[in-house]
């Protein structure tokens, strides 16, 4: 590709090896989450939330969970002030639940902002100014010491107003475009603010890294956490916290890695929402915990319901293929997926299992809101006799034999490839029915009677063929036998009878038999089903379709 020549990294290495996160395998407890939906998330969007949007997205955010919710920017629009004047007015805010707001270290701005807090019970004020070289020498013309003296300057100004309110508001700062600055110069920025502040244990400062632009791998960043984490002022009294984007495609893993290396908190959108490629997908991290035995202290249960609502508020749509969300991450088309599937569901009956562990299921569908009958294994032409057959199970009470199940899955694929669709489990019934069931093409028996001899069972049996009917009779060693023996004197046909089997479709006591006969000749098998409150006329029943399949 041409130009590459052009580009060269843009991030800085710590000054001293930081590896301790990459000793540890996992993340073993939830962090705090602020969501910055409403925030960061709304000023990406073409067409921003309006009023009454943004305060149902703020209670959706409040059934998930979150307890810090950044509600907005109220200095940079009237909207944005509006909202935020309209919870705290209208007793919207939970009181464990704390609002934040941003500001740039800006005088008027940081002035405009403290109006629009008035009355709130729980606010973290977070100020930031941007501390990378290119900002410094391109947009501000200044140098280092300048641009600390902006960070300190709007500090001191949040301590000023807030001592003068006589309130308790939290600060949190953001050296912003921290991934384009030297680590020790942001460092050095982040300990002159905390310096103004004296963050105290009752109450605590945040420190936010964001990575503006991503542009080193995830373990660069790691490595970056790690140095300031340990190099912090008042470290036992600061919120270490990250707000990665999601330029490389990285942010997940980014965000996993910093709290690897010492961050205590997250702030991030649903579904990865933000400018540009977006922010750190929350849910996407809080499950990637919750798949591995850790509460994030959040709930997706109701997931369909989050993605609906979603795109109602922001006009986004959630991809088929979004981690944990997305309406098909849980689908199997493939033949031999769904096979495993099945088993390994049917093993989980069979066994006390006291964990998941289903092949390419990494968590419970049903966890997240989801069905198996209509999520997970799905029917197209790529499908195969597992899936089918699970379908068919799980929905209707269906256990087809193994071999049965190997003719409904190439009579379902066939159905799906010649109408170039997925069928739904009520069309894979209904492909049960047709074929394997209610086959009446070539012929019928609408009568049959029975009488005993000594040995054996004698069958007279009317067969209705192309309109007209006869009855034929012939013995056997059971009522199925003696039918069969009627049909092969009928047709002049030699085939053997090679399965037979049955069961109850319910346990109540007016249950009806479900009944499975398979034919083979010439070493092809032929399949029938019969549904019939009588056990014997369901299993002649099951024997005419398979006939009727062999006739065709």
């Amino acid at each position: 590709m041409k130009n590459f020549e052009k580009y060269t990294k843009q991030y800085f290495m710590p000054p001293v090896r930081c590896m301790d996160w990459a000793e540890k395998d996992a993340v073993d407890h939830a962090p705090v989450w602020c969501s910055v939906d409403l925030r960061d998330g709304n000023q990406a969007l073409i067409e921003p939330m309006s009023l009454a949007q943004k305060v149902e997205f703020f209670k959706l955010l409040l059934k998930i969970g979150f307890k810090e919710i950044e509600v907005g920017f109220p200095a940079a629009s009237e909207t944005e002030y509006t909202f935020l004047r309209t919870l705290i007015e209208n007793d919207l805010i939970p009181d464990d639940v704390t609002v934040q707001v941003l500001t740039q270290a800006r005088e008027h701005i940081i002035r405009k902002t403290f109006e629009a807090i008035k009355g709130a019970k729980n606010v973290i004020v977070h100020v930031y100014n941007s501390t990378s070289v290119a900002q410094r020498e391109q947009v501000f013309k200044k140098d280092k010491a300048q641009i600390l003296k902006i960070a300190v300057d709007g500090a001191k100004l949040l301590k000023q107003l807030t001592d003068e309110e006589g309130a308790k508001y939290r600060f949190e700062y953001s050296p912003e475009s921290f991934t384009g600055t030297e680590p020790e110069y942001a460092l050095e920025v982040c300990n002159a603010v905390l310096d103004v502040w004296q963050p105290t244990a009752d109450r605590k400062a945040v420190i936010n890294i964001p990575a503006t632009v991503e542009n080193a791998m995830p373990h660069v960043f790691a490595q970056q956490i790690e140095y300031i984490s340990k190099n912090l002022k008042y470290r036992k009294n600061v919120m270490l916290s990250l707000h990665p984007h999601n330029d490389r495609g990285c942010g997940v893993a980014a965000t996993e890695m910093g709290l690897l290396a010492g961050a205590d908190r997250v702030e991030g959108t649903l579904f990865g929402n933000g400018e540009r490629t977006g922010n750190a997908d929350i849910v996407t991290i809080a499950m990637n915990m919750f798949s591995q035995g850790v509460d994030p202290q959040l709930d997706f249960s109701f997931m369909p319901e989050i993605c609906e609502k979603y795109t109602e508020y922001t006009q986004m749509s959630v991809s088929p293929r979004q981690p944990y969300a997305g309406s098909l991450v849980f689908a199997a088309f493939s033949g031999s997926h769904q096979d495993a599937i099945a088993k390994g569901m049917q093993w989980r009956k069979e066994h006390e299992m006291p964990h998941w562990n289903v092949p390419y299921l990494p968590i419970d569908p049903k966890d997240v809101g989801r069905e198996y009958q209509t999520d997970v294994i799905r029917i197209n032409s790529q499908s195969g006799k597992g899936g089918v057959g699970y379908i068919l199970q799980e929905n209707y009470g269906l256990n087809l034999p193994a071999k049965f199940k190997e003719a409904m899955g190439y009579a379902a694929k066939s159905v799906s490839d010649r109408t170039h669709k997925e069928l739904k489990p009520d069309e894979v019934y209904r492909v049960f029915i047709d074929r394997f069931v209610n086959n009446r093409e070539k012929f019928d028996i609408p009568e049959c009677h029975f009488r005993q001899l000594e040995e054996g069972i004698s069958a007279s049996v009317t067969v209705a063929e192309k309109g007209k009917s006869a009855v034929v009779t012939a013995e056997g060693n059971g009522r199925l036998d003696a039918v069969t023996n009627a049909l092969k004197k009928y047709f002049g046909a030699e085939f053997v009878l090679t399965t037979y089997e049955q069961h109850a479709l319910s346990e109540k006591s007016d249950s009806k038999a479900l009944s499975f006969v398979g034919i083979e000749k010439d070493g092809k098998f032929y399949w029938g089903a019969g549904i019939n409150e009588d056990i014997i006329r369901s299993s002649i029943d099951a024997l005419i379709s398979a006939l009727n399949n062999y006739l065709e």
